[in-house]
């Protein structure tokens, strides 16, 4: 437990960190909300001094940075300028709609990443070893846009898959109200596209780590003194030799959560998936402090979370780390 709290503190600390930080940034950064407003001769500038006013602007750094942090331990972080609500209403749901397709996409790139790197690295130095090897590395030379894009591009030529949205106007629209399983095909054909190209983007890395983690166990002593036993190959894989990768697998799994999530924000934009990709992009071009502070920090908890839940799984699967830890 002492760890877990330590792990806890630590991650409150970060995350308050991060927050002063990007509340500076953002403070510092040239322009406003209400310089297109001055530009607009129908409004006085009386009433875009009393809108600062309103909102805090003119109050000096630490007594922001102070209102918007007892307004985020509240759940509103702050006020939207361009939507003239408090944050949160926009934030929860696009919130949901971002860790259900990075979610996803972990699922699918885990699955996949597994099997492909034991199967390289059971094949070291064979064509299947230099042919993952080249696909990886094809994989990992794609920009993520770029990757985004031609999904697009397939999805627009064949039309198989929607080029966007969560639902489709037809079912949203239509008189007689869709069923659960009309609503759930619905809802996994607008899925795929996003879910692929997460999953696609993350793969040439956590194979290549599978792969390296999985063979410095296959070289080890021990492996070799059971093969000397007559286990069989897939059983001493699974028995034996995945365990004793654990560590840096469980590792790389908090890593990979944060990078699917920050992933996620472009991807999101390029295929129109309403998470937080697009309102952080809408807020970032309107000037709207508060929301990009929302979003940083939100994704900074997703990231902190994610690397404590891996913390947890080493510490409940390794007995060496429990004997360690005070």
């Amino acid at each position: 437990m002492a760890r877990v709290a330590r792990r806890t503190l630590h991650g409150l600390l970060l995350l308050v960190g991060v927050s002063v930080f990007t509340f500076a940034l953002l403070s510092a950064a040239p322009g406003n909300f209400f310089d297109e407003l001055q530009l607009n001769p129908q409004i006085s500038p009386q009433t875009i001094l009393a809108l600062k006013a309103r909102y805090g602007m003119n109050d000096r750094f630490p007594i922001r940075y102070l209102k918007w942090l007892n307004s985020a331990a509240r759940g509103d972080f702050g006020y939207s300028m361009s939507y003239s609500c408090p944050v949160g209403s926009l934030l929860w749901l696009r919130a949901g709609n971002t860790l259900l397709l990075a979610a996803l996409a972990t699922l699918l790139a885990w699955s996949i990443a597994i099997p492909w790197g034991i199967v390289e690295a059971l094949r070291r130095g064979s064509w299947i070893d230099r042919a993952g090897g080249v696909f990886t590395a094809l994989l990992l030379a794609i920009p993520d846009l770029l990757l985004g894009l031609l999904l697009l591009l397939f999805a627009a030529r064949t039309g198989w898959f929607p080029t966007g949205g969560m639902s489709t106007i037809n079912a949203s629209a239509s008189a007689a109200p869709p069923s659960f399983l009309q609503s759930v095909r619905d809802l996994a054909l607008h899925l795929v596209l996003p879910v692929i190209a997460l999953a696609l983007g993350a793969l040439p890395v956590l194979v290549r780590h599978v792969r390296a983690a999985v063979a410095a166990v296959l070289d080890s002593p021990f492996v070799e003194a059971s093969r000397g036993l007559g286990i069989p190959p897939w059983r001493l894989i699974y028995r034996h030799v995945l365990p004793a990768a654990a560590n840096s697998l469980i590792s790389l799994l908090g890593f990979s959560i944060g990078a699917l999530l920050s992933m996620s924000l472009l991807i999101e934009v390029v295929l129109s998936w309403p998470g937080l990709g697009p309102l952080v992009l809408e807020a970032m071009l309107s000037r709207d402090v508060y929301v990009v502070m929302a979003v940083v920090t939100l994704s900074s908890v997703f990231l902190v979370v994610g690397n404590l839940l891996a913390d947890l799984l080493l510490y409940y699967t390794d007995p060496r780390i429990r004997t360690v830890s005070p």
